[in-house]
């Protein structure tokens, strides 16, 4: 067994910066209600903004992308011009965006405020990371710190159904959005008096056109990613992603040129940031791709209220919030690329329960299923930051926090796409030749675009085939997550292969040792 090295006493942090440890944790529980309250809204925004299949995609998923997009930026500019000033500005621009997306008036409105939100989004979690590297420069201490700091993500995960839910039984969907307001309040009021500014004083002005490339590197590939979803083999999907991978060719030669570039390229020398961000690509982007189907899966199959769907979430949500308080007392023993691999073999049998469930009867079977994906989540999020920002330099933690949210985030959008695309394939492969013969066109194509398209035109059909649309769709529904489940359970088991070989040399003492 590693023995744990301790910080010197003058690193230790003091009341001051665990008392701002809890204004940074507000952003944090606000992205994950935000996260999680959408998809529960998605039937409910459906049903009044008629958002066509890949409009509802775009809805959901373009918050990730533009996030994907903007974090390395954010997390360089951070460095130069101050964390906590970045912070605030973020706020203020979140709150807005909120207010904007609540009041959309048609699903194009709704896709550009969540484009605004994944824009101000973006200087949010690079922040508070970066903030807390900078205050906690003990590893114990800064492994703690953000085993809170994930902890309050899955607070606010666990509160995020239940309040989403009760929100949308009295109130109307936009609603939902409207919870960013009072907290990015409260966090503007509080962040001047217990947040210290932290930035790089030897950095210099930020290269536009680095910010340029990398956007032109993220935003092509995802379009044509979304593309391929949508349409299978396509020519202009193809050229696209082609198109993204030249230039962040392009990108990663103009970096390795600059003296101050705007990702530094060498925090990729260190194979624990380079492992640990491969982890938190993968495994939450199967986590985030899946989540959508599940929200779905509890109302439109389960046929559960937003409320009940929510309580059928908890038991997952309190798992994440144990594990995670429990990841930092256990890596002092264990060294975190067993714990990852544990804990990432644990989720893999929960996506292989996920791939048992029926359209009838599944849900006890759906939620330990998800139990233990969520309970497998938890390490992989607390070590796999931590192992990233421990990595790297304290001029750099703007730098190594944007990766690691860039890695989480860019994840889970391309998450949603890539199982997306597997379930709405398999759920029009199933509905195809099961609706009944002599339904109008419209009803029909209605029916065979989304789960919850056949659900509302089945409202204007007869009783009996309305039943066998209804029917028909959940089983080609269900029949896609399946598929999606065993999938991701295959992905991950490889995955907890390779953490446990990549990290093997990092001791209990976290990345701070293994430099």
């Amino acid at each position: 067994m590693t023995t744990e090295v301790q910080g010197p006493a003058g690193l230790r942090a003091g009341p001051r910066e665990w008392l701002g440890l809890f204004v940074l944790t507000l952003p944090t529980i606000l992205l994950a209600l935000d996260a999680t309250v959408l998809n529960l809204a998605v039937p409910h925004l459906s049903a009044d903004l008629d958002p066509s299949s890949t409009q509802l995609l775009w809805t959901v998923d373009i918050y990730g992308f533009m996030i994907a997009g903007f974090l390395v930026t954010m997390g360089t500019l951070g460095d130069r011009i101050g964390r906590r000033r970045l912070l605030m500005i973020g706020a203020f621009g979140f709150g807005l965006a909120s207010v904007l997306a609540a009041l959309s008036t048609g699903p194009e409105m709704l896709i550009a405020a969540r484009a605004l939100l994944g824009v101000t989004g973006a200087t949010l979690m690079p922040s508070t990371l970066a903030l807390i590297s900078n205050m906690f420069r003990d590893p114990r201490q800064r492994g703690v710190a953000i085993g809170v700091w994930v902890t309050c993500f899955s607070v606010g995960t666990a509160v995020g159904p239940v309040l989403g839910g009760a929100l949308l039984q009295w109130f109307w969907w936009g609603s939902v959005f409207l919870l960013a307001v009072p907290v990015m309040l409260v966090l503007l009021v509080t962040a001047p008096l217990l947040l210290p500014e932290h930035k790089d004083a030897r950095a210099s002005r930020i290269d536009l056109v680095s910010v340029a490339l990398s956007l032109l590197t993220v935003l092509p590939v995802i379009y044509g990613i979304k593309r391929l979803a949508e349409h299978g083999v396509d020519a202009l999907a193809y050229g696209t992603i082609l198109a993204g991978v030249v230039l962040g060719v392009a990108f990663v030669l103009r970096q390795r040129r600059l003296a101050d570039p705007l990702l530094d390229l060498r925090l990729f020398g260190n194979r624990a940031f380079s492992a640990a961000l491969l982890v938190l690509l993968l495994g939450l982007g199967l986590m985030g791709g899946l989540y959508l189907f599940i929200t779905q899966y509890l109302q439109l199959v389960g046929g559960l209220s937003p409320v009940e769907a929510g309580v059928w979430l908890l038991p997952a949500a309190a798992a994440l919030i144990v594990a995670s308080s429990l990841t930092p007392a256990i890596t002092r023993r264990v060294r975190p690329g067993y714990v990852l691999g544990g804990a990432l073999f644990l989720s893999a049998l929960g996506y292989a329960l996920i791939a048992q469930v029926d359209s009838v009867g599944g849900l006890p079977l759906l939620v330990t299923g998800f139990v233990l994906i969520y309970t497998g989540i938890s390490p992989m999020m607390v070590l796999g930051t931590d192992l990233v920002v421990g990595s790297a330099p304290p001029d750099k933690a703007g730098s190594a926090a944007a990766m690691s949210e860039t890695g989480m985030e860019f994840g889970i959008a391309l998450g949603i796409a890539a199982l997306g695309s597997v379930v709405t394939a398999a759920y029009r492969s199933g509905i195809g030749a099961a609706l009944p013969e002599g339904l109008p066109a419209s009803v029909a194509d209605g029916a065979r675009d989304t789960l919850a398209g056949a659900v509302a035109v089945a409202g204007d059909l007869p009783g009996p085939e309305a039943a066998q649309v209804v029917e028909q769709a959940r089983e080609a529904f269900t029949s896609g997550l399946n598929l999606a489940g065993a999938i991701a359970s295959a992905i991950v088991a490889v995955l907890a292969v390779a953490a446990m070989v990549l990290l093997r040399h990092v001791p209990s003492g976290g990345a701070d040792e293994a430099g």
